[in-house]
Protein backbone atom coordinates (compact mmCIF):
# COMPACT_ATOMS: atom_id res chain seq x y z
CA UNK A 1 0.00 0.00 0.00
CA UNK A 2 1.38 3.89 -0.78
CA UNK A 3 1.36 6.34 1.31
CA UNK A 4 0.88 9.79 0.14
CA UNK A 5 3.19 12.54 1.40
CA UNK A 6 1.07 15.14 3.24
CA UNK A 7 1.67 18.39 1.36
CA UNK A 8 2.39 21.40 3.98
CA UNK A 9 -0.35 23.94 3.59
CA UNK A 10 0.73 27.14 4.25
CA UNK A 11 -1.05 29.79 5.96
CA UNK A 12 -0.02 33.37 5.73
CA UNK A 13 -1.23 36.48 7.14
CA UNK A 14 -1.36 39.37 4.10
CA UNK A 15 -2.41 42.47 3.79
CA UNK A 16 -6.46 42.87 3.15
CA UNK A 17 -5.57 44.94 0.07
CA UNK A 18 -3.19 42.38 -1.39
CA UNK A 19 -6.33 40.23 -2.09
CA UNK A 20 -9.71 40.86 -4.17
CA UNK A 21 -13.21 39.64 -4.30
CA UNK A 22 -14.03 37.29 -6.70
CA UNK A 23 -15.70 39.38 -9.17
CA UNK A 24 -17.81 36.20 -10.25
CA UNK A 25 -18.67 35.00 -7.00
CA UNK A 26 -21.90 32.77 -7.24
CA UNK A 27 -22.80 33.03 -3.40
CA UNK A 28 -24.57 36.38 -1.76
CA UNK A 29 -25.72 36.52 1.65
CA UNK A 30 -28.48 38.65 3.07
CA UNK A 31 -27.95 41.48 5.65
CA UNK A 32 -29.10 39.74 8.37
CA UNK A 33 -26.77 37.07 8.37
CA UNK A 34 -24.12 39.72 6.95
CA UNK A 35 -24.13 41.35 10.26
CA UNK A 36 -24.03 38.32 12.18
CA UNK A 37 -21.07 37.27 10.62
CA UNK A 38 -19.46 41.06 11.27
CA UNK A 39 -20.04 40.07 14.70
CA UNK A 40 -18.96 37.02 14.85
CA UNK A 41 -15.61 37.77 13.26
CA UNK A 42 -15.57 40.92 16.01
CA UNK A 43 -16.00 38.36 18.77
CA UNK A 44 -14.06 35.58 17.80
CA UNK A 45 -11.10 37.02 15.42
CA UNK A 46 -8.91 33.71 16.46
CA UNK A 47 -11.26 31.70 14.29
CA UNK A 48 -9.75 33.89 11.28
CA UNK A 49 -6.53 32.03 11.36
CA UNK A 50 -8.14 28.65 11.95
CA UNK A 51 -10.27 28.78 8.58
CA UNK A 52 -8.59 30.93 6.35
CA UNK A 53 -9.07 32.92 3.03
CA UNK A 54 -8.42 30.80 0.38
CA UNK A 55 -6.87 32.74 -2.56
CA UNK A 56 -5.60 31.80 -6.06
CA UNK A 57 -1.65 32.92 -7.08
CA UNK A 58 -3.27 36.43 -8.63
CA UNK A 59 -4.57 36.79 -5.18
CA UNK A 60 -8.65 36.64 -5.67
CA UNK A 61 -10.83 34.63 -3.46
CA UNK A 62 -11.77 31.52 -4.53
CA UNK A 63 -12.94 30.55 -0.86
CA UNK A 64 -14.22 33.17 2.05
CA UNK A 65 -15.30 36.20 -0.26
CA UNK A 66 -17.87 36.67 2.74
CA UNK A 67 -15.57 36.57 5.37
CA UNK A 68 -13.15 39.09 3.34
CA UNK A 69 -16.41 41.26 3.37
CA UNK A 70 -16.86 41.30 6.80
CA UNK A 71 -13.19 41.81 7.64
CA UNK A 72 -13.18 44.83 5.75
CA UNK A 73 -16.40 45.68 7.46
CA UNK A 74 -14.58 45.26 10.78
CA UNK A 75 -11.73 47.28 9.72
CA UNK A 76 -9.23 44.74 9.71
CA UNK A 77 -5.59 45.90 7.62
CA UNK A 78 -4.90 42.00 7.73
CA UNK A 79 -6.26 38.41 7.19
CA UNK A 80 -5.02 34.77 6.98
CA UNK A 81 -4.59 33.32 3.67
CA UNK A 82 -4.15 30.34 1.93
CA UNK A 83 -2.54 30.07 -1.68
CA UNK A 84 -4.02 27.62 -4.12
CA UNK A 85 -1.56 28.33 -6.48
CA UNK A 86 -1.12 24.34 -8.09
CA UNK A 87 -4.53 24.18 -8.82
CA UNK A 88 -6.09 24.38 -12.64
CA UNK A 89 -8.78 27.12 -13.80
CA UNK A 90 -11.12 23.85 -13.52
CA UNK A 91 -10.14 22.61 -10.28
CA UNK A 92 -10.58 26.49 -9.24
CA UNK A 93 -14.45 26.19 -10.45
CA UNK A 94 -14.76 23.31 -8.81
CA UNK A 95 -13.64 24.31 -5.54
CA UNK A 96 -15.44 27.63 -5.53
CA UNK A 97 -18.64 25.17 -5.60
CA UNK A 98 -17.53 22.52 -3.94
CA UNK A 99 -16.57 25.28 -0.82
CA UNK A 100 -19.78 25.93 -0.49
CA UNK A 101 -21.92 23.34 -0.69
CA UNK A 102 -23.53 21.82 2.18
CA UNK A 103 -23.75 18.38 2.16
CA UNK A 104 -24.45 17.33 5.86
CA UNK A 105 -27.54 18.64 7.77
CA UNK A 106 -27.55 19.76 11.65
CA UNK A 107 -28.94 17.17 14.20
CA UNK A 108 -31.83 19.92 15.71
CA UNK A 109 -32.73 17.69 18.26
CA UNK A 110 -28.89 17.53 19.60
CA UNK A 111 -28.80 21.41 18.93
CA UNK A 112 -31.72 22.05 21.33
CA UNK A 113 -30.43 19.49 24.31
CA UNK A 114 -26.61 20.13 24.18
CA UNK A 115 -26.00 23.86 22.99
CA UNK A 116 -28.06 27.26 23.65
CA UNK A 117 -30.20 28.33 20.74
CA UNK A 118 -29.43 31.64 21.30
CA UNK A 119 -25.93 31.49 21.40
CA UNK A 120 -26.68 29.26 18.35
CA UNK A 121 -28.86 31.98 16.24
CA UNK A 122 -25.51 34.77 17.09
CA UNK A 123 -23.04 32.11 15.83
CA UNK A 124 -25.14 32.59 12.94
CA UNK A 125 -26.76 29.37 12.49
CA UNK A 126 -30.55 29.22 11.51
CA UNK A 127 -32.45 28.07 14.21
CA UNK A 128 -35.66 27.64 13.12
CA UNK A 129 -37.16 26.58 16.78
CA UNK A 130 -35.48 29.26 18.16
CA UNK A 131 -36.90 32.03 15.71
CA UNK A 132 -40.79 30.61 16.43
CA UNK A 133 -39.66 30.04 20.09
CA UNK A 134 -38.86 33.92 20.38
CA UNK A 135 -42.16 34.60 18.27
CA UNK A 136 -44.21 33.41 21.24
CA UNK A 137 -47.37 35.00 20.85
CA UNK A 138 -47.78 33.13 17.38
CA UNK A 139 -46.50 29.63 18.80
CA UNK A 140 -50.07 28.58 19.21
CA UNK A 141 -51.13 29.71 16.04
CA UNK A 142 -48.60 28.01 13.93
CA UNK A 143 -50.67 24.59 14.45
CA UNK A 144 -52.89 26.50 12.09
CA UNK A 145 -51.15 27.11 9.25
CA UNK A 146 -51.45 25.25 5.63
CA UNK A 147 -49.63 24.79 2.68
CA UNK A 148 -51.35 25.72 -0.02
CA UNK A 149 -50.30 23.88 -3.73
CA UNK A 150 -48.40 27.41 -5.01
CA UNK A 151 -45.96 27.08 -1.28
CA UNK A 152 -47.93 29.71 -0.11
CA UNK A 153 -47.82 29.36 3.98
CA UNK A 154 -50.84 30.69 5.49
CA UNK A 155 -51.05 31.43 9.07
CA UNK A 156 -54.45 32.35 10.62
CA UNK A 157 -54.09 34.42 13.85
CA UNK A 158 -56.93 34.74 16.36
CA UNK A 159 -59.06 38.07 17.56
CA UNK A 160 -56.46 38.44 20.77
CA UNK A 161 -53.86 38.55 18.61
CA UNK A 162 -54.99 41.42 16.43
CA UNK A 163 -53.51 44.40 18.12
CA UNK A 164 -50.63 42.82 17.70
CA UNK A 165 -50.81 42.42 13.48
CA UNK A 166 -47.92 45.13 12.90
CA UNK A 167 -45.63 43.91 15.01
CA UNK A 168 -46.42 39.99 14.13
CA UNK A 169 -46.05 40.83 10.21
CA UNK A 170 -42.32 42.44 10.75
CA UNK A 171 -41.32 39.57 12.54
CA UNK A 172 -42.56 37.28 10.64
CA UNK A 173 -40.76 39.06 7.44
CA UNK A 174 -37.41 39.45 9.51
CA UNK A 175 -37.81 35.28 9.52
CA UNK A 176 -39.06 34.69 5.92
CA UNK A 177 -35.86 37.29 5.03
CA UNK A 178 -33.43 35.16 7.30
CA UNK A 179 -34.52 31.90 5.94
CA UNK A 180 -36.66 32.35 2.39
CA UNK A 181 -34.77 35.16 0.46
CA UNK A 182 -37.05 36.41 -1.79
CA UNK A 183 -40.41 35.37 0.11
CA UNK A 184 -42.99 38.35 0.96
CA UNK A 185 -45.94 38.58 3.01
CA UNK A 186 -49.83 39.70 1.22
Amino acid sequence: MEINKIKKIMIQKVKIDSIFENPTNPRTINKVKFDKLVKSIKTFPEMLSLRPIVVNKEGGIIGGNMRYKACKENGLKEVYVIKADKLTDKQIEQFIIKDNVGFGEWDYDLLSSSWDSTELADWGLDVIKNDWDQLDYIEEEVENKTFEDDGQIIILLSEKHIQNKRKIKDDIADWLEQNYKGSEIK
